[in-house]
């Protein structure tokens, strides 16, 4: 996503988050952020902080100007949107480098006050939720705060896996050199998803399962299928040596040598479904990907 600096000309002095909203018409959530990411300079370039006032008459703002690949939302209404992401694709910029992310998408079909609900790994394929206003952002990110939905994903696991699983243990952030590794430990945040065997390949040892995560940490259904020795096919980041995750993380780490050390060119884990209630109205949303 393109990070370009517009310049807003104005009239009137007075406090910077008064002005990008009564003068330069910019929502009081979009001036919000704008000014805690530190995307607002003025005309010297220096970063205006909340509550300063502009001394020129004109101010820059950073501000990202979402370009199209051809991704289409799977479901558009007045108040939010379907997204079916591809793996590999993040879902925001991870920094000005990031070239291409989801929020390219939302911004190009929905505008500026449109924003993802929810995230999902950059390397997770399927639905993404996206909101459009002010009252779906409010609505709906307090519905994924609050677990009033239902996320089903399908993964492709090592190993057979006979029965149907309640995994229970506690998530918390792993010390050591991978930074965003997590792992189970009894002192961690209480997590539980529910596994359900579909199909076992005897000849590649592989089991195809639904997970339905009912907390939201971290990696959750990763690092619990990993605990009892299930490991997601292609994980690039759990059951690896660290010096080959760290390469991964590093991006040095080729497509070849990926596919040697994790049987796979991405993770095989993908939000198949989506369920939920707005505004007294039952949604279900089936992701149009095949996954195999």
């Amino acid at each position: 996503m393109p990070f370009v600096l517009k310049k807003y000309h104005f009239t009137t002095h007075q406090k910077i988050q008064f002005l990008l909203q009564n003068e330069l018409g910019f929502d009081k959530s979009v001036a919000q952020r704008l000014l805690s990411k530190g995307r607002v300079f003025d005309n010297e370039g220096k970063t205006l902080l909340y509550g300063e006032i502009a001394a020129a008459n004109f101010i820059e703002i950073a501000t990202f100007e979402g370009r199209t690949r051809g991704l289409q939302p799977l479901f558009v209404c007045d108040d939010f949107a379907i997204f079916d992401k591809p793996s590999g694709l993040p879902v925001h910029p991870v920094s000005k480098k990031t070239e291409y992310s989801l929020l390219d998408e939302i911004r190009y079909h929905f505008g500026e006050n449109a924003n993802l609900a929810h995230r999902i790994d950059q390397e997770t394929s399927g639905l993404v939720l996206i909101v459009r206003n002010k009252k779906s952002d409010v609505l709906l990110k307090e519905m994924f705060v609050e677990k009033r939905y239902e996320k089903r994903y399908l993964a492709l696991v090592h190993g057979k896996i006979d029965n149907e699983l309640m995994i229970d243990t506690p998530i918390e952030k792993e010390n050591g050199m991978i930074g965003v590794r997590m792992m189970v430990k009894d002192e961690g945040k209480e997590s539980l998803t529910f596994i359900t065997p579909l199909q076992y390949n005897k000849q590649t040892n592989r089991t195809l399962i639904e997970a339905n995560p009912k907390t939201g940490r971290q990696h959750q259904i990763r690092v619990h299928l990993h605990s009892i020795g299930h490991t997601i096919i292609g994980d690039p980041i759990y059951g690896i040596d660290d010096k080959i995750a760290d390469s991964y993380l590093c991006k040095t780490l080729s497509v070849s040598d990926r596919i040697h050390y994790m049987k796979c060119d991405r993770l095989m884990l993908h939000a198949k479904s989506l369920e939920f209630n707005y505004l007294g109205v039952e949604y279900k949303f089936l992701s149009k990907q095949k996954f195999e």
